[in-house]
């Protein structure tokens, strides 16, 4: 993966600018201070205020303060760089900026660019030129969004810049909605207005009217390009394409053969013209056109990457190598991997990691190199490798966000999740609109089962970034998981335009019409990706829907065929033991299990499954056998210890649950369930302050738990704490307004507190959902402390009638005097 270009950015140009600093620090007593500015301007990093956070801020002047000598020089110098600032005109300030950027923008030092060109903003906020440059800047760097956003505003600032009409048209012209399509289309025809010959918006129009059907006026307006630039090669490639789309491919292969004969001495009109013999099968003429390619430039890039790639296809092995290893010779970096990664992908995976190794060595800050030599070691096993690589960069350069992501990506695959945050944070401290940053802390939050954060860390890589598709995807995941299932489906419509029809959309919006029980457009939805495909969560999805059907046998096949791409997918099995359980056959849906079990007992997911079946069939022997195979199988999975754990209280061995359950907080202090099985345990052997601290935990950690934050509130207000009670229990309340087990708490609460009105609404509220008898007793009580003994008293026969065994009926049994 190609390094962003904000890690390019080469403080270099600046060195004068801060060379004075080094006299005054030293004579402030900071000099490792200024050892980090002055050996830092070397670094390749984001922009400069991120280079030393502690150290530095932007004054207003645009120049920088040195922080910890402010007593000393600051006033001084930042007086000096006023006086200067203050002596130029906006318009003076924002033509040097102006010239600054373009310099570096050329030089491809984008960050930097970036700075000046924000400064020219500051300077002259309502002129459309220093957005038409930033707009240039990040379209070079790929992010056609933001650039979208700053032309937008210069062509809205100044509609006659031609320039940035232009450039905002051509990404316009990329989209895949016709309606952004037709905008390029309507905003060129405006620049033609202008300068009506003008060949770069001829082209543009003949691209947009391609892309919405209309060949013939495409190569109506090429051809009038062509006859005055008959050399222009891009009005040649898309006049090909324009009567490719009338099918008239002669025709296509004539532009092209015309390109290359006004442009001799160019090797790319016969590189399009290879392709253009490649699609139609033409593999000898393909050949030949990239052989005549190589004899106009033997070192043309793309001609012999092409080349290579066909040598490859025809399984010409040897002459496929040597096209790589003399791709690897050229000038330009992004081939130096070339030939190592044909060599990886031909299985010679030793050979190609040794040169990885090489080339890394003899270029220690090519981090393409260095990210191939990584991806090469994480798929032959060799982790470790790949972690001292990546450590050794950062020990050079602690703000190489490149190496910070790569590594927090190998300690998630190691369980390493302290080590995963660390770096992620860090990388958040350098790039605070990191998308990818963010969705990765959202898999330390899975790892450790806080759904609550999870979905904080994948909505925030939302915002960063639209189109994350794998983000968006896991959010509506979680949200279906956690009851959500009407935000998950909004989440999903507001998928951009281009991605919707995407198998990951269209499959997690089946799920969600699933859970909202709308199962006709889930049936329509589902038919939609199988006709495409057999996509294995489709198929589950067909399985659900047929097994509502009560077509248990065409349900079982779809379960089958989605358990065969993925013998991991406990979901498959489950719905399996379903399908034999609702005709009444669960012995054999769990023999089922119990078969597959056995053929992956590398799974320890299947293992869990398996272990939970037979638990609640009551064999808890053969259970924790599957449990402890699932221990074996993944040692550090917490579900399989927990489960443990479970069969430990269920049979009454205390000791052993709580043991096993240190062990697991102990490993893993974050853990919520853990926290929770904890509190239950204390609660069982009437332990309630140790459970008040175990929900406690849990808050800490994910301050929107709602059964912890209703377990605290009913704990401390049986410990008499009602203040503190209440505060957790509106907390609850507010999460969940309907919740009966909620307003049972703040209901006692209010009767703790002695409020015994606003207790009986709450309660009663409880009881009309879910008429429990101990919250008939809570209301049995409320009742009479309000004045209304009559419903009271019949609210407690009712209760003790359901169960008179209850610590609350004495409790009530004395408020209203019986014995």
């Amino acid at each position: 993966m190609a390094a962003s270009w904000g890690e390019f950015a080469i403080l270099r140009p600046f060195q004068a600018e801060y060379d004075f600093l080094g006299p005054i620090a030293r004579m402030c007593g900071v000099d490792s201070t200024v050892s980090k500015v002055t050996h830092g301007l070397d670094e390749k990093v984001e922009n400069r205020v991120q280079l030393f956070p502690r150290e530095f801020h932007i004054c207003k002047t645009e120049k920088w303060c040195l922080m910890p000598f402010q007593r000393c020089v600051l006033g001084i110098s930042a007086a000096f760089l006023i006086l200067c600032a203050c002596t130029q005109s906006p318009q003076a300030k924002e033509a040097q900026y102006l010239a600054k950027g373009r310099k570096e923008f050329a030089r491809g030092n984008y960050g930097v660019a970036v700075l000046h060109f924000k400064n020219a903003l500051s300077a002259q906020p309502r002129d459309a030129e220093p957005y038409f440059q930033l707009g240039l800047v990040y379209q070079a760097t790929n992010d056609l969004d933001r650039a979208a956003s700053y032309l937008r505003k210069a062509t809205g600032l100044n509609p006659g810049h031609t320039a940035a009409q232009l450039k905002l048209a051509a990404i316009l012209s990329t989209s895949r909605v016709r309606e952004i399509v037709q905008e390029a289309e309507k905003r060129t025809r405006d620049v033609l207005q202008v300068v009506p010959e003008d060949s770069e918006a001829l082209n543009l129009l003949a691209v947009t009217e391609l892309r919405l059907g209309k060949p013939e006026s495409a190569e109506a307006h090429l051809e009038q390009v062509l006859r005055k630039a008959p050399n222009h090669l891009t009005s040649s490639v898309v006049l090909a394409q324009a009567r490719l789309a009338r099918k008239d491919v002669a025709g296509a292969e004539q532009a092209l053969k015309e390109a290359a004969i006004h442009a001799p001495k160019s090797p790319e009109p016969s590189v399009y013209l290879s392709g253009l013999y490649l699609a139609q099968g033409k593999t000898a003429e393909a050949e030949e056109a990239l052989h005549q390619a190589l004899r106009i430039d033997p070192k043309h890039g793309p001609a012999l990457m092409n080349l290579g790639a066909m040598q490859a296809r025809a399984g010409q092995k040897e002459q496929a190598e040597q096209t790589y290893r003399q791709v690897a010779t050229l000038p330009e970096k992004q081939y130096r991997p070339m030939h190592a990664l044909y060599l990886f992908q031909a299985g010679k995976r030793e050979e190609a990691i040794a040169e990885f190794e090489r080339l890394a060595a003899d270029d220690p800050a090519d981090r393409n190199v260095r990210t191939a030599l990584v991806k090469a070691y994480l798929a032959v096993g060799h982790v470790t490798d790949a972690e001292r690589v990546l450590t050794a960069a950062l020990e050079k350069n602690g703000l190489d966000v490149d190496a910070l992501l790569q590594r927090s990506r190998i300690y998630l695959g190691s369980a390493k999740l302290a080590e995963a945050e660390t770096d992620l944070n860090q990388v958040l401290h350098f790039r605070s609109d990191s998308a990818e940053a963010h969705y990765l802390l959202s898999k330390v939050r899975q790892a450790r089962e806080n759904t609550a954060m999870q979905k904080q860390e994948l909505g925030e890589a939302l915002r960063l970034d639209a189109k994350f598709l794998a983000a968006r995807a896991e959010l509506a995941q979680v949200l279906i998981a956690t009851g959500g299932a009407q935000a998950a489906l909004k989440v999903l419509d507001e998928t951009p335009q281009e991605q919707k029809l995407g198998v990951p959309i269209l499959v997690q919006r089946n799920w969600a019409l699933l859970a909202l029980g709308q199962k006709a457009e889930a049936r329509s939805g589902v038919d939609g990706v199988l006709s495409s495909g057999r996509v294995a969560d489709a198929l589950l999805q067909d399985a659900i829907l047929r097994l509502d059907g009560s077509d248990y046998t065409g349900a079982r096949a779809s379960a089958e065929e989605a358990l065969q791409q993925n013998p991991d997918d406990v979901r498959a099995l489950n719905i399996l033991v379903r399908s034999y359980a609702a005709q009444n056959q669960f012995a054999a849906g769990l023999q089922k299990v119990r078969e597959h079990a056995r053929r992956h007992p590398e799974s320890a997911g299947v293992q869990i499954l398996l272990g939970q079946f037979l638990s609640a069939s009551g064999d808890r022997a053969a259970a924790r056998g599957a449990f402890e195979a699932a221990a074996t199988a993944k040692p550090d999975l917490i579900t399989a210890k927990l489960a443990l754990a479970d069969l430990d209280t269920a049979e009454g061995r205390w000791d052993d649950a709580r043991n096993r359950l240190s062990a697991v907080m102990h490993a893993h202090p974050g853990n919520i369930p853990g926290h929770m099985f904890l509190a239950q345990l204390e609660l069982a052997e009437g332990q309630n302050g140790a459970a008040i601290e175990q929900y406690r935990k849990v808050v800490a950690i994910d301050e929107k738990n709602v059964f912890a934050l209703n377990g605290l509130a009913y704990l401390l207000s049986e410990s008499k704490q009602p203040d503190e009670a209440i505060k957790y229990a509106q907390q609850a309340k507010e999460l969940r307004p309907d919740n009966p087990a909620i307003d049972d708490t703040l209901g006692w609460t209010y009767f703790q507190k002695g409020l015994y009105a606003m207790a009986v609404t709450h309660l009663e509220n409880a009881v009309s959902r879910e008429g429990t008898a101990r919250r008939r007793y809570h209301l049995a009580m409320a009742y009479y402390k309000a004045g209304d003994s009559k419903r009271g008293r019949e609210t407690l026969n009712a209760a003790l009638r359901m169960d008179p065994q209850l610590p609350e009926a004495q409790a009530a049994r004395r408020i209203f005097g019986m014995p």
